[in-house]
């Protein structure tokens, strides 16, 4: 294989054709050393646009830059069809040694160390790659960065995110402080929520205390968005269980399932009650759970969060998928105010009005009807629940005629995303599997520990089909599957797949199985949050219109990339972008070629 350059943002605007040929061991070298080089994109005037492209052939070639009006374009070829479906890397191809053991003398002291952990992908040095946060329930957790070539590097150390011990639950990526670069948020049992600031040259400072963070129990999802369009984000995490390590009930049918002994909970054990946190700005928060309407809602046990603008308001709401108890709402009044409304809007319960045992969750636009419906995994002996959105404050379980009720009854779901693998215009559906009871292998009980993940393609009719078991063998071996995350890790153009497993290393899946026509966007917030994230993007191309919007957060404990990514079918030129930043601004591209990778700057 030809040598790839590392080739950073910085460098391709500052040296053109001279940086794109630098060997990639140079390149890299420089990436490590010193303080980090800003984007150029930061330190220009409003609303320029930059368009760059990495392709795995077109990088190994060389890069050919064109100057254009608002800046530069490099021209890449649609990608090529490689082998059917998913390829499976495995450790010794990426160089990534990392198992999220559990503690089998923790885990029936504390059923949430079965509740597992999730992964994060995001590009924290700035180079155009994203790269990749491990958190072990068991451990220390593990930053990757991307090398641009499949492998990565171990940077723990370095970097200072590590966290041995902590028994971290999920993070996030996303610029807490403003200051350009994406800071890393990570949840823990028992320890609360961290919070660590990029230094910009490869390393982090912990700053929980001085950020208003202080320790607080059980906490297991979190997600980041600007929920008043100032331009800071706020944090919403769910807590678990307020669980005393002295006082688990041993023998109860609390701690039994179908005549199993295991461990307990969550029923009989005591709800802990959600938090939110005001950012004050560059970075300091404040508990505003009381004030925000938040903590009028019940104690619930709360997993998966996601933000989203479910009502078309122009605003960001909350839904929680909570463990054996109704689901949360938060609707946004708009005046830094909630109101939960699951019940009201139809995503509380089932169909039937049955409590579900909720884990994963993730918004979007699968019919592209111009609003975000809603995909909840649950607990085996169940359905996951896909609610359409009605476009009018309500949401329908229509989880059956979609075609993906039945088979997922002996599964036990947690991370899950909507997401186009295929580039045909919909999105279809990943979700991860695995069984918290290890106990289930021992009898005839119809489902198992280790599970297989499901891949759905949206057949464009309201309907899936099951399509993983054709999709590789990534998605034919079974796992105990827990946090799930998407996004173009070779910038290619395909989103590819990473997902946390159980006393096993992760699964890295790459996509190859499809070319087709596409475009990935990377947004800069000026006036509104520099991550952009809350932003909703319009794309319409051809007869086909679809919204996606930046996210922090979401399916299960876990971190998807940063950038929105499109799949075009047939279309190989935008007609139209519309970019809603949060600050509620507008802006427009029109006539906007496909398969690049597009950076705009908000203006």
């Amino acid at each position: 294989m030809a040598e790839r350059s590392n080739i950073s943002l910085h460098a391709l605007s500052g040296s053109g054709k001279l940086a794109a040929s630098l060997p990639a061991a140079l390149l890299s070298v420089k990436a490590q050393a010193g303080p980090r080089s800003r984007s150029w994109a930061e330190s220009t005037l409003a609303g320029l646009i930059v368009l760059l492209a990495f392709g795995w052939s077109a990088v190994a070639a060389g890069l050919e830059w064109q100057p254009i009006a608002a800046g530069r374009v490099a021209r890449l070829a649609v990608p090529t069809e490689g082998n059917p479906g998913f390829t499976l890397l495995s450790g010794a191809q990426t160089r990534i040694h990392f198992t999220n053991a559990l503690d089998d003398r923790l885990v029936m002291e504390n059923n949430n160390f079965m509740e597992g952990s999730g992964v994060a992908l995001g590009d924290f040095d700035g180079d155009g790659w994203c790269d990749l946060y491990f958190c072990a329930i068991n451990g220390t957790n593990a930053l990757y960065r991307n090398r641009g070539d499949w492998t990565f590097e171990d940077v723990t150390a370095r970097a200072g995110v590590g966290g041995a011990g902590w028994h971290s639950t999920g993070a996030v990526f996303a610029d807490v402080d403003g200051d350009g670069d994406l800071d890393l948020v990570v949840n823990t049992l028992g320890g609360g929520t961290h919070c660590f600031l990029n230094l910009g040259n490869g390393r982090f400072r912990e700053v929980t205390e001085e950020a208003g963070l202080k320790s607080h129990t059980g906490s297991l999802g979190l997600a980041l968005a600007d929920i008043d369009g100032d331009g800071d984000l706020d944090l919403y995490v769910s807590n678990y269980l307020e669980f005393d390590v002295n006082n688990v009930p041993k023998d109860s049918p609390l701690c039994r399932y179908r005549g199993l002994k295991v461990q307990c909970g969550p029923r009989g054990l005591i709800p802990a009650a959600a938090r939110f946190f005001e950012n004050q700005g560059n970075g300091k928060f404040v508990d505003a759970t009381a004030k925000s309407g938040i903590g009028n809602a019940p104690k619930y046990y709360g997993l998966g969060v996601v933000w989203g603008d479910y009502d078309n308001d122009g605003d960001l709401d909350i839904f929680v998928a909570n463990d054996s108890t109704p689901n949360f709402l938060f609707r946004n009044n708009g005046n830094k105010t909630f109101t939960e409304v699951a019940l009201k809007a139809g995503t509380a319960l089932s169909e039937d009005g049955r409590e579900q045992a909720s884990m994963g969750v993730d918004l979007g636009d699968y019919d592209n009807d111009g609003d975000l419906d809603l995909i909840v995994t649950n607990f085996s002996e169940d359905y996951n629940t896909l609610y359409r959105n009605d476009g009018n404050g309500s949401f329908t379980d229509v989880t059956y005629s979609a075609g993906i009720g039945e088979i997922a009854w002996p599964y036990l779901g947690w991370g899950t995303q909507f997401v186009d693998f295929d580039l045909d215009g919909f999105l279809d559906l990943v979700v991860a599997n695995g069984h918290v009871y290890p106990e289930v292998d021992k009898q005839e009980l119809g489902t198992s520990y280790r599970q297989r993940n499901f891949l759905f393609k949206n057949l464009g009719n309201g309907k899936f089909a099951d399509v993983g078991r054709l999709a590789g063998e990534g998605f034919k071996q079974v796992r105990c599957s827990r946090g799930l995350a998407v996004g173009d890790v070779n910038n290619d153009g395909r989103p590819d797949i990473l997902i946390s497993n159980l006393d096993e290393p992760p699964s890295l899946l790459l996509n190859r199985g499809t070319s087709g026509n596409w475009i990935l966007l990377k947004l800069r917030g000026t006036k509104s949050n520099r991550s952009a994230i809350g932003a909703r993007v319009t794309l319409r191309a051809g007869a086909r219109t679809q919204i996606r919007e930046v996210r922090s957060g979401g399916s299960y404990q876990s971190q998807s990339d940063l950038r929105v990514h499109f799949g075009l079918g047939p279309y190989k030129r935008i007609d139209e972008i519309r970019i809603r930043w949060p600050t509620g601004r507008l802006q427009v591209l029109k006539d906007v070629e496909a398969n690049r990778i597009l950076e705009v700057q908000e203006n």
